[in-house]
């Protein structure tokens, strides 16, 4: 019955990855947590509820059992709600899979996959905006490079791109898991898609994500390429990161 939460095309992405030797990571949102009244602005200590937690880890076996590939990597936002998901769904995956799941949850503490960190250069001039626009219209203003304190929207989403490919998996049937939040995915698949204006039929579901892969020895000269809610896109990150 878990399954019957997760977003609908996260079980049709299974069908549209790459050879099983083409390692791929899998960027998502954490699964469900308490719910959060006001602007969507939730706090770090909100954790999962109970069918978030067996979706967490329904949703790892049947991914694992159903794409052929052992997680051999992970990252995870320090918040708990995302360290859980993470564990649970890779708990999940050793209840299927014969082949060495790795037990190593990487804590990214330099910010990159918390919201909204990782596109923050000055807290204090962006941090008030947050509050005020809620995160709808923070990520919208973001996209437009329209924020005091934050990077550039090209830059911002760069960063965070070139930590999935240092923590991309190397070896042939490699998952990696890179576990954030809404509003960090939801930038990045409005940047890297060209989009300049985010809407809430855009926004991330929790337990949805993106695979993405790359293609090239270099991360600056490599392509990338992802899915998200049943389509396959490619972007070119040396004329991606020219663009600024």
């Amino acid at each position: 019955m878990a399954l019957e939460l997760l977003p609908p095309s996260m079980l049709k992405a299974i069908d549209l990855l790459p050879d099983v030797h083409t390692p791929v990571t899998l960027f998502t949102r954490h699964s469900i947590r308490e719910n959060v009244a006001g602007q969507g602005l939730a706090g770090y200590d909100l954790q999962l509820t109970g069918p978030g937690r067996e979706l967490a880890q329904k949703w790892g076996a049947y991914l694992i059992d159903h794409s052929g590939r052992a997680i051999q990597h992970c990252i995870s936002s320090p918040i708990q709600r995302c360290v859980d998901t993470a564990a649970l769904m890779i708990e999940g995956a050793d209840s299927v899979h014969i082949a060495p799941n790795t037990h190593h949850i990487e804590i990214v503490e330099q910010g990159l996959l918390v919201e909204p960190g990782s596109f923050v250069l000055d807290i204090k001039q962006a941090g008030p905006y947050f509050r005020q626009q809620g995160a709808l219209g923070f990520i919208n203003s973001f996209v437009n490079n329209a924020l005091p304190g934050m990077k550039h929207p090209i830059h911002g989403v760069v960063d965070v791109l070139e930590l999935i490919y240092n923590t991309h998996p190397n070896s042939p049937g490699g998952l990696s898991l890179a576990v954030s939040h809404d509003t960090i995915l939801a930038a990045i698949i409005a940047v890297i898609s060209g989009r300049n204006e985010v809407s809430q039929e855009d926004w991330p579901q929790m337990m949805e994500g993106l695979f993405v892969w790359f293609e090239g020895e270099n991360f600056l000269e490599s392509q990338l390429k992802w899915i998200w809610r049943g389509k396959v896109h490619t972007l070119d990150i040396s004329q991606f990161h020219q663009k600024v």
